[in-house]
């Protein structure tokens, strides 16, 4: 089935785009969903405002990583499975290549102490970029932050604040409370009509294709293992590190403490998905064929629970009660997005030791004003700066 409506841009440009967000999109899920929704709904008008509501709810609904969901479904409104795949092999393949590059350079010298340097500044400006982009996809999806607009939309800052405080608390994103949050608000705002009549509503579950591979014993391995990674971990971004490090560390050794951290910080300071370490680890353990596999393993469930359903919800999603529903779970997700971003902050701002580092903190402040004040200035070259200075600063000074 091919989406309605007459598309003001072409596939080709929108496969540009997601090619530039692959590999100069910095800042991880929260933010990358904000650069799509500033890019595409607000400056270029190519997405509407509730085809990206949409995107969104789907995107949460389903497991695997959120920003590519997103993005596979945007690539899906007007140019349908053509879009939908051509969009997310552009988003997917810049980050997939760079951290196939420093997975080279990590296995043949050893070690990445100077990444953990250059993180020390990326980091702190990475929470910058997500402020803001959290603030912005605040105000847009919600309202702004003013009395008239709390008390016009109290029953969706609630469910943003329950989203927030459940996120920041658990550390975790939960499913359970974005779908409770989009029945609220559904029941409440407009109640469909089997609720009326008492009639039951039948749930549907999508269950996700295997994906297999060669009769090799590591590269099945890393196939079913990083399978499961893509097709039952909800949540955006850093939500799949845990079940990544009880696989990679805990139950197959592939790689020990010091080598999975130094994976995490490739996939902070490399644009694109931050799941897309999940290349940098497949490389240590089978080489390109592990880097291949375990990252076609990750993004094809996510691709297919993306694609499938979306024919569908596209059609139900003009139904009023729907509408509510993904209203209620959109300001769920923001406000889930946004206790994500206080989480990282504290634990960029503050050491292991609990000492707040003032440092990080600065970065952070002028990255925010920087994006405020001066449009022109983009993250890109915001994080080369990041960058360097962090590695002064890491290496000489500190």
């Amino acid at each position: 089935m091919t989406p309605n409506n007459t598309p003001q841009y072409s596939l080709w440009a929108l496969v540009k785009y997601f090619f530039y967000l692959g590999y100069a999109g910095f800042g991880g899920p929260v933010a990358l969903v904000g650069y799509m929704h500033r890019d595409l709904v607000e400056k270029r008008g190519w997405i509407s405002e509730d085809d990206y509501k949409e995107g969104m709810a789907l995107a949460q609904l389903s497991p695997g990583p959120m920003a590519a969901q997103l993005g596979i479904y945007l690539g899906y409104v007007h140019y349908g499975f053509l879009g939908a795949t051509l969009t997310g092999i552009a988003f997917v393949l810049p980050s997939f290549f760079m951290v196939l590059i420093l997975g080279i350079a990590y296995k043949e010298y050893g070690g990445l102490s100077w990444m953990q340097a250059i993180f020390y500044g990326v980091g702190a400006a990475v929470i910058g970029i997500i402020g803001i982009s959290a603030y912005k996809l605040t105000t847009k999806s919600i309202g702004k932050l003013n009395l008239a607009s709390f008390q016009q939309n109290w029953l969706l800052w609630l469910l943003y604040a329950a989203g927030l405080l459940m996120t920041v608390i658990t550390q975790r994103e939960e499913i359970l409370v974005f779908i409770a949050a989009g029945l609220l608000y559904m029941f409440i705002k407009a109640p469909p009509s089997w609720v009326k009549s008492g009639k039951t509503l039948t749930l549907f579950l999508f269950i996700p294709t295997i994906f297999w591979t060669t009769d090799q014993k590591t590269l099945w391995n890393i196939a079913w293992f990083f399978t499961k990674a893509g097709a039952f971990v909800f949540g955006s971004g850093l939500a799949i590190v845990p079940f990544l490090h009880g696989g990679v560390v805990q139950e197959f050794n592939w790689l020990n403490e010091k080598e999975f951290i130094d994976a995490v910080a490739v996939a902070m300071i490399t644009p694109g998905p931050v799941v897309i370490t999940v290349g940098f680890i497949g490389y240590l353990v089978g080489g390109v064929a592990g880097a291949c596999v375990a990252a076609l393993a990750t993004f094809l469930p996510c691709y297919l629970l993306t694609v499938i359903p979306a024919p569908y919800f596209k059609k139900i999603a003009k139904n009023q009660s729907i509408k509510a529903f993904v209203d209620g779970i959109t300001a769920s997700v923001i406000g889930a997005l946004t206790g994500a971003v206080a989480i990282i902050g504290y634990r960029t701002f503050v050491n292991t030791e609990g000492v707040v580092d003032v440092v990080p903190i600065l970065f952070a402040v002028i990255t925010a004003i920087i994006l405020t004040k001066y449009k022109k200035i983009t993250e890109p070259h915001i994080i080369l700066v990041a960058a360097i200075l962090g590695f002064i600063i890491k290496t000489y000074l500190i």
